[in-house]
């Protein structure tokens, strides 16, 4: 039950994940969560690094595509200047977004992780779905309301995983 939540990878922000890394693991295809993993929850706007980071995805044929709960004008809004494909309302920690994504983009699960920034979602529906997960330390400290709950279990959950899980740790 406890393996449920445990990431397959932990890196301290998104724009810390090479092309090189993904290419190496044999990934062409990046599902990323929104907020506090691409922007923070608050904004609607990207960041230099975050155009950056595309950018050198792009240029190794590495696709991106967000999977959020969030809703499809909150997603698109935030990703209007980067002409990136969404699925919304995903519903994660149940696996409709994701298997969504791997249909309607013609993915295969073995070249495809999610990344993103809850255990309780993201990484439950990546591996509840059988695809490969990273979970990476949100954007900005603070949380809007829902993930706050989230975040309260979820410190609950890291305890038991850092104890069955020793060698976990961020990368």
């Amino acid at each position: 039950m406890l393996s449920r939540f445990k990431p397959t990878w932990m890196i301290g922000d998104i724009y810390s994940i090479s092309p090189q890394f993904l290419l190496d693991h044999n990934i062409n295809c990046v599902l990323t969560d929104l907020d506090n993993t691409l922007v923070p929850w608050n904004s609607k706007n990207g960041s230099r690094a975050l155009h950056d980071w595309l950018a050198e995805n792009k240029k190794f044929g590495i696709k991106v595509i967000v999977v959020s709960n969030n809703s499809h004008k909150r997603i698109q809004k935030a990703v209007q200047d980067y002409e990136l494909p969404f699925v919304p309302r995903a519903m994660k920690p149940l696996t409709i977004g994701i298997r969504q994504a791997l249909k309607q983009f013609h993915l295969k699960k073995r070249n495809t992780v999610m990344i993103g920034d809850q255990l309780m979602t993201d990484v439950v529906a990546a591996n509840s779905c059988g695809v490969r997960s990273i979970l990476v330390k949100p954007l900005v400290r603070d949380d809007a309301w829902n993930t706050t709950i989230n975040r309260y279990f979820e410190k609950i959950v890291w305890n038991k995983l850092s104890k069955k899980y020793p060698d976990l740790h961020w990368k």
